[in-house]
């Protein structure tokens, strides 16, 4: 069988795989194997069509020969009964029949000729017969599989793409830089809060001294009032 996949298979598995890692374009290397092939088929047909007319041709010798044998063997006898009844001569028509006895041997021998060259023939036309249903239905397998490995070679094709560009923009060092915006922002707000709790400390402390004045200033203000209330209330001045 001619064609990429036969030479594929003549090969071991590694160097099978070794010149199918080279091939530009898997796909359309499927689709030549598979049309080279189809052609082995069509060639593999006419074969199987020469070879089936001789088996054929060898089968009708096969059975003249046959008929031929039974024939002279049929006249030798009424021959025979011929000579019996007088009706030819006794000592001619036995002559006359071992004549054709001697055609029904040659017919014999035909027969075994034809018989020998058909049981040939027919053997051959049984082995391509195989092969041939055998390579149809290795087109067929090989036909739906490319199916598959198109579906195949579309997703990888749009899976390489897409990993092609996450690969880029990760070369590009974007995510890197993002990782440094991310911790200097980081900084900054921690940096923020840094500075806000100083403030709170700085303000509290303000406002600690002020509210223990503001508290005193209250405490006299309450007993100045409570002070001239009582003095009233005795009426002292």
């Amino acid at each position: 069988m001619a064609g990429l996949f036969q030479r594929l298979f003549s090969l071991s598995s590694s160097e099978a795989h070794s010149i199918i890692d080279k091939l530009e374009d898997p796909v359309k290397m499927t689709e030549q194997g598979i049309r080279d092939m189809k052609k082995d088929l069509t060639v593999a047909m006419e074969n199987f069509a020469e070879v089936k007319a001789t088996a054929l041709r060898a089968q009708r010798d096969m059975e003249k020969a046959k008929n031929s044998g039974i024939d002279w063997e049929r006249k030798a006898m009424a021959l025979l009964q011929q000579g019996q009844t007088e009706k030819l001569e006794k000592g001619n028509a036995e002559r006359l029949a071992m004549e054709a006895l001697s055609r029904k041997e040659e017919s014999n021998k035909q027969l075994i000729v034809a018989k020998n060259a058909y049981e040939t023939q027919n053997q051959a036309v049984l082995t391509l017969q195989k092969n041939i249903d055998s390579l149809k239905s290795n087109i067929q397998q090989y036909e739906n599989e490319l199916v598959t490995l198109k579906a195949r070679s579309r997703t990888a094709a749009a899976t390489s793409k897409i990993n092609r560009q996450l690969a880029k923009v990760d070369s590009n060092g974007t995510i890197s830089m993002l990782e440094r915006m991310k911790e200097k922002v980081e900084e900054e707000e921690t940096l923020a809060l840094a500075y806000g709790d100083m403030a709170k400390i700085d303000t509290s402390v303000e406002d600690e001294i002020n509210q223990a004045l503001l508290s005193e200033s209250s405490g006299e203000n309450i007993q100045s009032k409570e002070l001239a209330q009582l003095k009233a209330k005795m009426g002292l001045e």
